[in-house]
């Protein structure tokens, strides 16, 4: 493997690494709360569908053993 193969692989990551950083320091106040409550609504939506599932799975099994 040569030499520039072997560090550039790093670099680039490290690279990508800040452009991200930078690019999110760019964001409104406004955005970041917008994302958090978008957040919060996601996670009770998946604990809705979580729970609609075993729901489901409780009822088929309680009328398999009734059989």
């Amino acid at each position: 493997m040569n030499k520039f193969a072997r560090f550039s692989r790093p670099l680039l990551g490290v690279s990508l690494a800040s452009l991200g950083a930078s690019a999110f320091a760019a964001v409104p106040t406004e955005v970041t709360t917008a994302l958090g409550a978008m957040k919060t609504d996601g996670v009770d939506m998946a604990t809705l569908v979580l729970v609609a599932i075993i729901a489901v799975a409780a009822i088929m099994f309680l009328k398999k053993a009734i059989r």
